[in-house]
């Protein structure tokens, strides 16, 4: 017994030293990757000067995985000019849409292609006016969605409590509830480069078909009967950018596909 307590002492009074030694012994460190970034510059306040592609070096030992940890970096690191749109870093408010490496997408969830041979071009959204940088103007992309009253309607008096939804119907809104209006579908879409004036584009009609499928909303007759015209819906050419580009796997295509099918069965 008292053999065990010295070796007990002897171990716990060199465990100290021992951790110390860990502690102290330090990391090997990696060699620096060095990853070239371009990306598209503007400044309204000097309109004279053409907008460019600026080169940016990152260590990408030294940054997060993502498009927009390299973009965080730069800002913070090297150019505190830059200038960019971001906010929950989890694909969910779609502020951080641009167009990367040649596709749109958000730059909190397009991983940095660590081929530091080929540089990673980053440019605003396409065919959108630019505010600066690399920050698009979507005012007309918001009145858009507006003008499709985005919200329950119905011919009854509001119900005392909630407004009841079978399962069955609930399921219906899947893949179509989930659009965080990032707008990589329509700024992706020929169709909205040439038509953005009177047609809706994907994001806004996928939206619209949302509301009228809902069962608990009285207005989709009439709703559908708003986009009876010749470009609201009908300058989709199935195309199907949109689907393809979508950052959250949604299909505006099929949206837009089921809302014609809809609107030739009400004559």
């Amino acid at each position: 017994m008292f053999g065990l307590r010295i070796a007990q002492r002897a171990f716990h009074s060199g465990l100290p030293a021992r951790l110390a030694q860990a502690t102290a012994a330090p990391a090997a460190a990696k060699a620096p990757l060095i990853k070239t970034f371009e990306i598209y510059r503007w400044n309204p306040e000097t309109p004279d000067v053409a907008p460019k592609l600026q080169t940016y070096k990152v260590d990408l030992n030294q940054c997060g995985p993502m498009v927009l940890d390299a973009l965080i970096k730069i800002k913070n690191e090297e150019d505190t000019t830059l200038t960019f749109r971001r906010s929950c870093r989890e694909g969910i408010c779609g502020s951080c849409a641009m167009n990367i490496g040649g596709g749109n997408t958000l730059a909190c969830l397009s991983r940095i292609d660590r081929d530091v041979a080929t540089p990673t071009k980053i440019y605003p959204l396409p065919h959108m006016y630019v505010v600066k940088d690399l920050v698009p103007d979507l005012t007309h992309f918001y009145k858009q969605y507006k003008s499709i009253e985005p919200y329950l309607k119905q011919k009854t008096p509001p119900p005392e409590k909630e407004n009841f939804q079978s399962i069955e119907d609930r399921k219906k809104l899947d893949g179509l509830y989930e659009c965080i209006l990032c707008a990589c579908c329509s700024t992706s879409c020929p169709s909205y480069w040439w038509n953005s004036d009177v047609y809706l584009g994907p994001a806004v009609l996928m939206q619209a078909y949302r509301w009228m499928i809902d069962s608990r909303d009285h207005f989709g007759a009439e709703r559908r009967t708003a986009l009876q015209d010749p470009f609201s819906v009908y300058r989709c050419h199935t195309i199907m950018n949109c689907t393809r580009t979508c950052p959250k796997g949604l299909n505006p295509g099929l949206a837009i596909a089921e809302i014609k099918k809809a609107m030739s069965k009400d004559g």
